[in-house]
């Protein structure tokens, strides 16, 4: 319990480090994607990220990610600078007419950026914004903390770019509680 308590408080102290801001009602992603969100939500701001983070309870808590727009040759996500003397990871990036397993490949690579074990659960037909895509979930093993977190994803293509949401929260109670709030935004997703 006392581990648990720890990797919570040190979770919640490193969730306050973006700037927030509380958003709800109709919401526009990039000038590319519209949502409509049933309640607030927290957005966190990462500047150069390709994508919004949105949160319930704290960044290191619950992640709703949104991606508007990643155009073919574009990385999903920006990698922080290599210690001195190691080579660069290079990011995941999205190359355009990818398959459905490609798709879902980007997002597990991303995941595991920073050394966590991703294991993908489910990969399965779906729709994002209306468009024909992928509907995926998996698990995460957290490098520097070991907590199993739990995610869900969605991704489409539509003229050559990439639409796309994941979310993610500790499987304890947060997934199980929050994982319906995110599904509820993503299903009001429609093109701009």
């Amino acid at each position: 319990m006392k581990k648990f308590l720890a990797i919570l408080l040190v979770a919640l102290v490193a969730g306050c480090a973006a700037p927030i801001v509380k958003v709800e009602g109709d919401q526009v992603v990039r000038d590319k994607l519209a949502v409509k969100l049933p309640e607030a939500w927290n957005r966190l701001s990462y500047p150069g990220q390709p994508y919004e983070v949105w949160t319930q309870e704290g960044a290191s808590l619950d992640q709703l990610r949104l991606w508007a727009g990643v155009q073919a040759g574009k990385p999903i996500m920006v990698l922080p600078p290599a210690p001195s003397g190691q080579k660069a990871a290079r990011a995941p990036t999205f190359t355009g007419k990818m398959t459905p397993d490609q798709l879902v490949s980007l997002f597990e690579i991303m995941y595991a950026a920073d050394g966590s074990q991703v294991k993908i659960t489910r990969i399965e037909p779906g729709t994002f914004a209306g468009a024909q895509g992928v509907r995926f979930e998996f698990l995460v093993i957290a490098k520097k903390t070991d907590l199993q977190v739990r995610g869900l994803g969605w991704a489409a293509e539509r003229n050559g770019e990439l639409y796309a949401a994941t979310y993610h929260a500790p499987d304890l109670a947060f997934f199980k509680r929050l994982a319906p709030k995110a599904e509820a935004v993503v299903k009001t997703a429609m093109f701009k």
